[in-house]
């Protein structure tokens, strides 16, 4: 049963009550005749394409009566358009037009005619700051949901790749999508997701990506090791297709979400790739030490100099040489704190003043505080290195987790000595080693089940397979 009548009048002001149009200056309408019937179109200033919509009204002028004597002959002989559809529900109607397809009604038809000439305000595809490569491909995701889709559909020519479309929000209506290779995707785990995605009941996905990302998966955020891997390039997320994951996008982000995830993909960056097997293999190599150094160093540094027994003679250049006036383990907070206050005034400073930031952080931060006794060169040079460790991960998440273990580490460290540290450094590899990813599989797969070749090839960067039998 439709929801509209065949009075074309009546369906138009109808349509206008709904969307409270007179309060809507970006709403607009059009009142036109078609075949010698009335008709009006109705679009959202901003998301039409305006040449599109005067070439279909001069060609729509030209239309006779019997080209529009139902709806059926009028889409077979009077809509040169392409995407075009038809609806009887004011919901689905109404949710088309928000997202900026025009609606039109003819008098005489108990449906509406959605024509998607839409086009979106966006940005240019560039390369996103935060994941960019010595060597590849130098194009980004954007806002556009369709954009990004054909970002992805470009790199994939598969008759298996599909992108299934959802809508999520009672109010937002977001669109979302999920990518994947039907032949080479987990099917109940792909299952799991649309099931989640189908009952999910929230008014917005107000943060996009993230927003979606708690409402599907609901697990205990104490672990701070991330469970999926957020990318803003089109080339990583066609790869991590290809590997039998899932990409989901959501309308207005220009990051994806990949699952599932381990530790190893996390870790793992598009550069790997764009060098030769050797220097790919270092750089990962490179990476997996950073790691490990951004969450050890400073602890095992502070251990040490609390306990000056244990420190060899060939390591004695490592103690504290000025007088300490703060302790080391406030020291070492407070250069936490104060990188992540230099981060957050980075990315809200101007472009202009970027240069004289940097230069009154050098001088502060470096000079001054030394000279003026709240700090030590050592502590300086060991929360440098860690933070330069830090800035190696692609992924926000995953520096933020080794920052979190090696503070409690620190603290541990400082109250209860070795035992403090020993117990810090098993809570961190105990929050790795019993995550789980979204499947519900080893977080640190292959390593837990061991899996020799896949192990080779998250350790090391070997040859893409190729030949006959690959």
């Amino acid at each position: 049963m439709s929801d509209f009548v065949k009075n074309a009048d009546e369906n138009i002001i109808n349509f206008k009550n709904r969307l409270r149009f007179p309060a809507n200056f970006d709403m607009l309408d059009r009142a036109v005749r078609i075949g010698g019937k009335k008709a009006g179109f109705f679009f959202i200033d901003g998301f039409v394409q305006e040449d599109m919509v005067e070439k279909l009204m001069q060609f729509f002028y030209s239309l006779k009566p019997e080209d529009v004597s139902n709806i059926d002959k009028f889409l077979e002989n009077g809509m040169p358009y392409t995407e075009v559809d038809r609806a009887d529900k004011y919901e689905r109607v109404i949710t088309s037009f928000l997202a900026g397809v025009t609606v039109l009604f003819v008098d005489g038809f108990d449906e509406a005619v959605l024509i998607d000439c839409r086009t979106y305000p966006m940005r240019s595809v560039a390369e996103p700051w935060k994941d960019r490569v010595l060597r590849g491909s130098r194009d980004g995701f954007v806002e556009t949901l369709v954009l990004n889709a054909a970002l992805l559909r470009r790199r994939i020519r598969d008759t298996g790749f599909s992108m299934e479309m959802f809508n999520v929000g009672t109010r937002s209506r977001s669109d979302v999508a999920i990518c994947y290779i039907d032949d080479l995707v987990d099917k109940s785990l792909l299952n799991n997701i649309k099931e989640r995605i189908k009952k999910l009941n929230v008014e917005s996905l107000t943060m996009n990506v993230e927003s979606l990302a708690e409402c599907l998966f609901e697990y205990k955020w104490i672990n701070p090791f991330p469970k999926f891997k957020y990318s803003e390039r089109p080339d990583t997320a066609s790869a991590a297709i290809l590997d039998g994951n899932i990409v989901i996008m959501v309308d207005n982000s220009p990051a994806v979400m990949i699952i599932p995830t381990s530790i190893f993909d996390i870790v793992e960056e598009p550069d790997d790739y764009n060098f030769a097997p050797m220097i790919g293999t270092y750089l990962r190599l490179s990476r997996f030490l950073f790691t490990i150094v951004t969450m050890m160093l400073t602890p095992i540094w502070l251990l040490l100099i609390q306990n000056p027994e244990l420190i060899p003679s060939w390591l004695s250049f490592i103690t504290v040489s000025d007088e300490i006036t703060v302790p080391v383990i406030f020291q070492l907070l407070i250069l936490e704190l104060a990188v992540d206050g230099l981060k957050m005034a980075a990315v809200n400073t101007p472009s202009l003043l970027s240069t004289p930031l940097s230069i009154v952080a050098g001088i502060v931060v470096g000079e001054y505080a030394v000279s003026s006794g709240w700090f030590n060169t050592e502590s300086l040079l060991y929360m440098a290195v860690v933070t330069v460790g830090t800035y190696s991960q692609a992924s926000f998440e995953m520096g933020y987790a080794m920052k979190f273990i090696r503070v409690f580490t620190l603290c541990l460290t400082a109250v209860f000595n070795a035992a403090g540290f020993f117990t810090g450094v098993a809570v961190g590899v105990c929050c790795i080693i019993f995550n789980k990813t979204i499947s519900g599989k080893s977080y640190i797969y292959p390593l837990y089940p061991f899996d020799v070749k896949k192990l080779k090839r998250s350790i090391f960067r070997v040859r893409l397979p190729h030949g006959k039998n690959n």
